[in-house]
């Protein structure tokens, strides 16, 4: 078999690692780029990004066809993409709160995800791949609202084109200057893949330390499930507020009874009439409660004491087999229920 070539040159394995990542590339190129795309796409931290602008140098010297590896590239994002997608039609909140509990950003990737769909609705699929957090929780998110299968498959087409797409046209059009970066990581080799593996871990102790800060920022008296049970039936219950996107609600149309939904730009209405004493319990069905501890400090920083999360919020109020029901419905003038 003859060697591969990097711009018209053999590298042998006697070359630096770069030049031999290059190599590989060159020989097994669009499989290599289907398999990073796949896997990447798929949720693991394999940056497919550097791959494609290196296909896309190779591309310009000959070594690789333009539209093969765009077109590899696009098979990888919809078959990792269209498996999420029927993951979350099929599943639903099931997955999302999976994902929810494995991103790198548990305690608000499905949140925000939720209102940029809400927002967007399909064409969110056209932007995704270029938002951390986005990419892999948009195609069962949009999969569990029930967009249909043939406008998923449209846009998230066109999103992966023009995601993979800005990569090789930047790899064809500055293949020099790419050239030249490997030509710098030459006298490095290994010690190059090292540093990027050492920079891959720190980045993912930042975001778990960033995640415990905001846990012990967050860290507050909880309500248990029973106990909030029976203050529901006692002569002057709390006011429950359920805090979840209004997604995650239409995905689980399951409530505490009674409960009122949390819009912090209508705060000011819905607390008009509940006077500073009165006991406020608030859930969500995200990891630790973050929602609804963030939801408490924005309630507490109102003049609000008597605030308070719900421990494990509605998974473990339907868990311990109580009783789910609607969410209440407010007057058109009024906050809330008669005191």
């Amino acid at each position: 078999m003859a060697a591969p070539m990097w711009r018209g040159i053999p590298v042998q394995a006697s070359l630096p690692v770069a030049h031999q990542i290059v190599a590989l590339i060159a020989e097994y190129g669009l499989l290599l780029v289907f398999l990073n795309v796949l896997v990447e796409q798929a949720g693991l931290p394999l940056p497919a990004v550097p791959t494609l602008v290196v296909a896309g140098a190779l591309a310009a010297a000959g070594k690789l066809p333009l539209g093969g590896v765009l077109l590899v590239a696009l098979a990888g994002c919809l078959l990792s993409d269209f498996a999420w997608y029927a993951a979350g039609r099929r599943y639903g909140a099931g997955v999302m709160r999976t994902l929810c509990r494995i991103s790198l950003s548990p305690d608000s990737c499905v949140r925000q995800s939720e209102l940029r769909f809400q927002r967007w609705r399909a064409p969110v699929l056209l932007v995704a791949k270029f938002v951390p957090g986005l990419s892999t929780v948009a195609p069962p998110l949009v999969g569990a609202m029930g967009l249909p299968p043939r406008w998923f498959l449209l846009f998230d087409a066109l999103g992966s084109l023009l995601w993979a797409g800005v990569a090789v046209v930047l790899g064809y059009a500055f293949s020099d200057g790419v050239e030249r970066v490997l030509g710098a990581l030459e006298g490095t080799g290994a010690l190059a893949l090292q540093l990027l593996g050492a920079m891959l871990a720190l980045y993912i102790l930042f975001k778990w330390w960033q995640r415990r800060r905001l846990l012990v920022a967050l860290r507050m008296a909880r309500i248990e499930v029973d106990e909030l049970a029976q203050a529901l039936r006692s002569a002057r219950p709390p006011l429950v507020f359920d805090v979840r996107a209004a997604g995650s609600r239409q995905l689980d149309d399951r409530a505490i009874p009674g409960a009122l939904a949390f819009d912090p730009l209508a705060l000011d209405a819905v607390l008009a009439d509940v006077p500073r004493e009165r006991e406020l319990v608030l859930y969500c069905n995200c990891p630790n409660e973050v929602s609804a501890a963030r939801a408490a400090q924005l309630l507490m920083a109102q003049g609000y004491r008597r605030v308070r999360p719900l421990r494990g919020g509605l998974d473990a109020w339907v868990a311990a087999g109580q009783v789910v029901g609607p969410l209440a419905v407010l007057p058109p003038r009024h906050a809330t229920p008669a005191l």
